[in-house]
């Protein structure tokens, strides 16, 4: 996740970017990447408290952005293979602009 692609950023902090996914699954799907490398949810510690509370205030605002903040949206991460991790970098899946069911698929 270090620029192969060009990407639509939505936002971008010191500490978070956040960018329209490249193969969408709803008709908001946005990547929020911290900018540094944590391979995934497993690695986090404390010292990533500010971060995460960046990731999730950046989440807030784009969803507001995409006009989806109040009819609802999803926040997903995957770890490890088995959990569906293929980009061995943190992220988080902003989706939503559709009814979302659960188990997700």
């Amino acid at each position: 996740m270090q620029g192969e692609e060009p990407a639509e950023v939505l936002y971008a902090s010191e500490t978070v970017i956040a960018f329209r996914d490249i193969a969408p699954q709803a008709p908001v799907h946005v990547q929020v990447v911290p900018k540094e490398h944590i391979t995934s949810a497993a690695e986090i510690g404390e010292r990533h408290a500010g971060m995460l509370v960046d990731l999730f205030q950046a989440a807030r605002q784009v969803a507001r952005a995409e006009g989806i903040d109040d009819r609802g949206w999803r926040l997903v991460t995957n770890v490890g293979r088995e959990g569906g991790q293929h980009v061995y970098h943190l992220h988080v899946h902003l989706v939503g602009g559709r009814q979302m069911g659960w188990p997700p698929g």
